[in-house]
C-alpha cells in the first residue's frame, strides 16, 4: 500500500510539475511575458501564444515609458518585442532533441511608429519538417526570418531579419541548454 502511495505521490508530482512548467502551458508562458520586468516596464504585450498553429502575436502600445526623444517608438523597444518569440516556437515545435540559439538580428527602421505596433511570429510544418531534415546528419541548421512590426494601419515601422541556430542536442555542445522559465 505505501508503495502505490509514493508512485500516486510522484505521479502527481510529475503532472503538477509539468502543467506548472510555463514552457507546457501556454497560458502561464503568455501571463510570464506579459508579467516579465523588461516587457511589462516596455509595455510589450502578448496577445496571442498559439503552440498548436506555431503563432504569437506580440502587441506594443505606444505610451509615455516606451516614447523616444521625438514621441514616436522607441527603437529599443522595437527590437525587443521581437528578441525570443521565434526561438520560442521553434524550441516547442522541434522538441528537447533539438538546441536553438538566436545567432544574430538586424532592425530596419522604416517608419517612426506613432500608434500601437504588432509583430506577427509564424511557423509552418514544412519549415519545422525541412529543418528537421537539414538536421539530421547532426550538422549546424542557420536559417533565416523576417518579421515586420507594423502600425495599427497594418503599415510596416521595422523590419527584423534574425538567423537562428538549430541542432540535434546529440551534436550540439550546448547539450545542457533548457528552458529557465
Amino acid at each position: 500500500m505505501l508503495s502505490n502511495l509514493s508512485k500516486l505521490s510522484q505521479t502527481f508530482q510529475s503532472q503538477a510539475k509539468d502543467y506548472l512548467n510555463p514552457f507546457h502551458n501556454p497560458k502561464l508562458l503568455k501571463q510570464f511575458f506579459n508579467f516579465y520586468p523588461p516587457y511589462f516596464g516596455a509595455g510589450i504585450r502578448v496577445d496571442t501564444l498559439d503552440f498548436a498553429n506555431h503563432h504569437i502575436r506580440v502587441r506594443l502600445p505606444l505610451n509615455k515609458l516606451n516614447q523616444n526623444i521625438v514621441g514616436t517608438q522607441f527603437g529599443g523597444s522595437l527590437y525587443s518585442m521581437t528578441d525570443p518569440f521565434l526561438m520560442i516556437l521553434l524550441m516547442q515545435a522541434l522538441g528537447n532533441e533539438y538546441v536553438v540559439w538566436d545567432k544574430s538580428a538586424n532592425i530596419d527602421f522604416v517608419k517612426a511608429g506613432k500608434s500601437d505596433v504588432f509583430a506577427d511570429f509564424h511557423l509552418d510544418d514544412t519549415e519545422i519538417d525541412t529543418i528537421k531534415a537539414l538536421a539530421k546528419a547532426g550538422k549546424a541548421v542557420f536559417r533565416n526570418y523576417e518579421v515586420q512590426v507594423v502600425d495599427d494601419q497594418k503599415e510596416v515601422v521595422a523590419t527584423v531579419t534574425k538567423t537562428l541556430y538549430i541542432r540535434l542536442r546529440a551534436y550540439s555542445k550546448s547539450k545542457t541548454q533548457t528552458v529557465r522559465i
